[in-house]
């Protein structure tokens, strides 16, 4: 993992982590670190969820995204934050979004002065 500055941003520097692997998709994480060492079925967890067993398969075989409503109830299921499932799912997201196209770097910055300036 290497750190780097990305840019001078309302009076501080944002810090930006690049990792130089894909990251995890949360429906891994919530599969390898919950349902499996707990001995928790896919059918028992989307009950206890209240979602259906399909929505939860979704996630768990990476070809679903964990929704805000989805971070609330696994937060809640699992003594977690919905922080910790949105921000596995926004890594996730963004990291395949950087890896499938480099349309986005034909954008040009704005001008630092134009960010910066004082009305």
């Amino acid at each position: 993992m290497m750190i780097i500055i990305e840019r001078y941003c309302n009076g501080k520097n944002v810090v930006m982590v690049k990792m130089k692997r894909k990251p995890t998709h949360p429906g891994h994480i919530l599969k390898e670190d919950y349902l499996v060492p707990l001995k928790i079925s896919v059918t028992e967890m989307s009950e206890k969820l209240g979602v259906s067993r399909k929505t939860l398969s979704k996630i768990l075989n990476e070809k679903g995204s964990v929704t805000p409503d989805m971070a609330l109830r696994l937060s809640r299921a699992l003594g977690t934050t919905p922080n910790l499932w949105l921000n596995l799912q926004k890594n996730y997201d963004l990291w395949n979004a950087k890896h499938a196209s480099t349309d986005w770097k034909r954008v040009s910055p704005l001008p630092a002065q134009m960010l910066h300036s004082e009305p």
